[in-house]
């Protein structure tokens, strides 16, 4: 079976986690579900915590499709597996069940254990994984990104204090050296900090 990128492997892997699992654990799936390795809206580089999972309501898209994206900061296959039947499990339940009962219900009816905030793969998942997704679909088709290598960009703004009253403006570097801004408060030329 060819996969052409993340997308068709996300799907298609949720397609057999979905029938093998949930569907068999007697839970109804989502009527539209659409899947994308993407940045999460918040905590992508959390140092300590980072969300490396998110499963959006049908309520959140335009066409009433439940969205999950799974981190470009994950590309171990049973890692990347586990996050997106944590993900799974929202979409099934629902958003409005959050990590309680509900969800905690689903999540080890389909093999997921631990804290419901970052729950693991049970041994029985994992094998089931390696053998009917890994197996069939292969190595999930993605490198991580590290954002640790990204260069940081600084700000091209720089900020001038006047000295008199303490007033602060910003302005770009290229207008600095032509000449530096007056002091909208005491008329003063203001210094680059």
């Amino acid at each position: 079976m060819k996969i052409l990128n993340r997308e068709d492997y996300l799907n298609q892997a949720s397609d057999i986690i979905l029938a093998g699992l949930f569907v068999k654990a007697g839970y109804d799936l989502p009527d539209k579900l659409r899947l994308t390795c993407g940045l999460p809206s918040k905590g992508a580089f959390g140092a300590k915590l980072r969300t490396i999972g998110q499963c959006w309501s049908p309520a959140a898209s335009d066409d009433n499709t439940t969205e999950i994206m799974i981190s470009p900061t994950v590309d171990d296959n049973q890692m990347m597996l586990g996050v997106l039947v944590h993900e799974l499990v929202h979409a099934v339940v629902g958003n409005q069940a959050g990590h309680g009962k509900v969800f905690k219900q689903c999540a080890i009816a389909v093999g997921l254990t631990g804290k419901m905030t970052a729950t693991t793969s049970t041994d029985t998942l994992i094998d089931y994984l390696q053998t009917n997704v890994i197996a069939v679909l292969g190595d999930y088709p993605h490198a991580k990104i590290d954002y640790t290598k990204q260069k940081k960009q600084t700000t091209r703004m720089i900020k001038c204090e006047c000295g008199t009253c303490g007033y602060v403006v910003r302005t770009s570097r290229k207008w600095a050296e032509i000449a530096l801004p007056i002091c909208g408060v005491c008329s003063e030329t203001m210094q680059v900090v």
